[in-house]
């Protein structure tokens, strides 16, 4: 006889049992919140992101590439000084030192890793000086790379008469950025270059979005904007190269953000040099072959004097806005630039002073504060990223007069253009020019140039003060993480009291002024008098 089936046996219950089940199971979830909330672990959420339509996205971005370079920075120096310290454990145990020695060892490794962190990164600026004199030392021409929206203001005089005082180099000038510039004022300023140096018009064309791309083995081919001027100065090299009949290294020196890098990956057509945003990603020389006779050099940025106006430490330092504050700053930049030009730029109404372009700035762009008050700082910020970033077409016009540059003369002007075909760099340069996309005249703004810009090439000649903040900067981090809002929030409303009060009288006469009415509400409360009934 076949054996019957054995049913399964049915889920179903009552909705009383069912019912009960479900409260136990809350219970229990609500027993485990409580005690992962008293040990303090929390359910880590997903980073949204900045989102496109932010006003502020790009300065946002630029500090975010900040903090994660530092990191980074800290944690191969935290890694480095773990190797140090396990390699002493190791001679220790091999050769046993004296009492003395081991205390010395104790001591050492008590100290906190940040003040490890600070003996191994003491000086970086004499890494950038020492890095710059090799690239002129290897260099046979050396490409002095200008912002063609201040020419003048980037170049240094400290540098240049160091490249003529060695013997047998070459100094050429590259005007990059052109494209941001009024036709009528390159030709101006080409004209008054040209009387000194060999000048090349040039625009480098960059694509940060391919930038994703370079963690292939196989160099990226470099697919972007139209480059102008490339031409020019490959033939300008060539030719160079053909009359001394011999393999050429070109340097390319200049300021932070003027486009060194960008150069030399539009003259390859490949992603080689690191570029970005963010100002002094360069810091050692890298070698780059262009061809079989011409190898081009990347070198770091200038180190920009502290003797030098707020406004060029503010355009030309890639630490002026940690350095110096961001009002500062802005404001400096905003002094030297046409009033009329910037209310049309940023759409914003007549000001007075920088304080109220600034606060009329952040109420424009929607940058508040807890309470609805504009966010001062943070609009000077977006006015700094502008100004020293790629996209901002301002433009300053040559100096009336020639004159020589103090440290040149006839002689050398003429020494620096032997060897270069200088009419065929004319018509070069004019082709270019008549190929450039010129700036819409609302997005021009003038802009007053403060002169040569001063450098340091020397290591004595860097100032201790400036080394000082840096150490002071990474030990102070996490006091002021913590009390940057309140701080940021304080001096807003400071700003915001000194706005609002007539011109005579200062922040510290409003206690005065609130004083009479305490004194009334203390003169009521102590003539109430208890003995009668108040109905």
């Amino acid at each position: 006889m076949k054996r019957p089936k054995l049913k399964k046996a049915s889920k179903r219950m009552t909705c009383h049992k069912r019912y009960k089940i479900q409260k136990k199971v809350r219970e229990h979830h609500r027993k485990l919140r409580k005690e992962a909330k008293k040990r303090g672990h929390k359910k880590p959420r997903k980073d949204p992101g900045i989102p496109n339509s932010a006003p502020f996205k790009e300065a946002l971005l630029r500090e975010a590439e900040l903090r994660k370079q530092q990191l980074e920075e800290l944690k191969q120096q935290q890694k480095l000084d773990r190797q140090k310290e396990q390699e002493r454990k190791r001679k220790l145990e091999v050769s046993p030192a004296d009492e003395q020695s081991n205390v010395e060892t104790q001591e050492e490794s008590n100290e906190p890793k940040r003040k490890k962190a600070k003996s191994g990164k003491q000086n970086p600026k004499k890494s950038h000086c020492q890095e710059l004199k090799k690239v002129i030392e290897a260099s046979d021409i050396v490409l002095e790379v200008l912002d063609a929206r201040d020419p003048l203001g980037c170049r240094c005089p400290q540098i240049e008469e160091a490249v003529i005082q060695s013997e047998c180099k070459k100094l050429v000038l590259v005007l990059n950025k052109s494209d941001l510039v009024p036709k009528d004022n390159l030709e101006n300023w080409l004209n008054y270059l040209n009387k000194e140096l060999p000048t090349v018009v040039f625009k480098a064309s960059t694509n940060l979005k391919n930038k994703k791309k370079t963690f292939k083995k196989k160099v990226v081919p470099f697919q972007s904007k139209i480059c102008c001027g490339k031409e020019a100065l490959w033939k300008l090299l060539g030719s160079f190269q053909q009359s001394c009949g011999k393999d050429i290294h070109v340097g390319v020196i200049g300021f932070p953000n003027v486009g060194k890098s960008s150069i030399i990956n539009s003259l390859k057509q490949e992603w080689i040099c690191n570029v970005g945003v963010s100002m002094g990603l360069t810091r050692s020389m890298q070698i780059v072959p262009l061809d079989k006779q011409i190898t081009i050099i990347d070198s770091p940025c200038f180190i920009i004097s502290p003797c030098n106006s707020p406004t060029a430490l503010a355009l030309r330092s890639p630490a002026s806005i940690e350095v110096l504050r961001p009002l500062e700053a802005a404001s400096a930049i905003l002094s030297q630039a046409d009033d009329q030009q910037v209310v049309l730029k940023y759409t914003v109404p007549g000001y007075k002073d920088s304080l109220d372009f600034f606060t009329k700035l952040a109420q424009r762009r929607g940058l508040h504060q807890k309470g609805g008050s504009p966010n001062v700082e943070s609009a000077a910020k977006l006015l700094w990223s502008e100004w020293t970033g790629a996209s901002l077409g301002y433009y300053c016009h040559p100096p009336a007069s020639w004159n020589h540059s103090p440290h040149f003369n006839e002689n050398i002007a003429a020494i620096m253009k032997k060897g270069f075909n200088l009419e065929e760099l004319e018509k070069n340069n004019a082709q270019s020019i008549q190929v450039l996309k010129v700036p819409h005249l609302t997005k021009r703004i003038l802009f007053r140039s403060t002169g040569l810009t001063n450098g340091i090439l020397e290591e004595n000649d860097i100032p201790e003060e400036s080394q000082r903040q840096t150490e002071d900067k990474q030990d102070d981090d996490d006091q002021e993480s913590g009390s940057e809002n309140n701080v940021a929030i304080s001096d807003v409303a400071l700003v915001e009291e000194t706005r609002e009060m007539p011109p005579g009288q200062s922040t510290a006469s409003k206690p005065s002024d609130r004083s009479p009415a305490l004194d009334k509400m203390s003169e009521e409360d102590d003539a109430y008098d208890f003995t009668t009934d108040y109905i």
